[in-house]
């Protein structure tokens, strides 16, 4: 047997048949796509190498809800400074009120006597003058006197020193003013000191006192 050549043309196979030799793999251009293969996929950031496209923005009710919230938040602490504002003026004032207290019901036992004085007609002159501009001074404080005849008693504001009966009242009501009273503001200073006139029940009038001090 001689050797023969072997033929370097390649070999053309019919259908459903295969090469006895084993088959060579061909080399292909980088990129090409051959058919049935998949194609490869883009590179990150498009073919141009650009920057990633920007997530999408969401959708309008997220934001309305978002805007809500926020609004209610800010309308929760403008409350919350609003309530603050207004104790800290309270407290304020309270402490206020107090301090004043404190100093006019020192004062008080001047404005008695310069009462009693008023009564004994003795308050003229020189003192009616200065009587008249401390009275006024202190009304300008706040201080304001509690208890005038005729006034529906008030157990909070008036102390019973006595008490009668009357055919011409319906409810218990002041007669007379035995001692003044003040308060300044929510604060009595002292309850005016009184004779309560009560709806008589029949019988004489008669005046029930008990003692009390000047």
């Amino acid at each position: 047997m001689t050797d023969r050549p072997e033929d370097p043309r390649p070999v053309v196979l019919a259908p459903g048949k295969s090469d006895p030799r084993r088959a060579i793999p061909t080399r292909r251009p980088a990129g090409e796509v051959t058919g049935g293969s998949a194609a490869a996929p883009p590179p990150p950031g498009g073919a141009s190498g650009g920057a990633a496209e920007p997530p999408p923005e969401p959708p309008a009710a997220t934001v309305e809800v978002l805007l809500a919230e926020r609004t209610a938040d800010l309308q929760r602490l403008q409350a919350e400074y609003d309530n603050y504002r207004k104790r800290v003026r309270r407290d304020r004032l309270a402490v206020g009120e107090v301090a004043v207290a404190n100093v006019l019901g020192r004062l008080l036992p001047v404005l008695d006597a310069l009462d009693g004085a008023r009564r004994q007609d003795e308050l003229t002159g020189g003192l009616r003058a200065v009587a008249e501009l401390l009275e006024t001074e202190l009304g300008a404080l706040g201080l304001e006197s509690v208890g005038e005849a005729g006034d529906p008693f008030d157990p909070a504001l008036h102390e019973a020193v006595a008490r009668t009966p009357s055919l011409v009242v319906t409810a218990p009501t002041c007669v007379e003013i035995l001692r003044v009273g003040y308060r300044v503001g929510g604060h009595l200073l002292r309850p005016a000191e009184v004779v309560v006139a009560e709806p008589a029940r029949g019988g004489a009038p008669s005046i029930t006192r008990r003692p009390h001090h000047r």
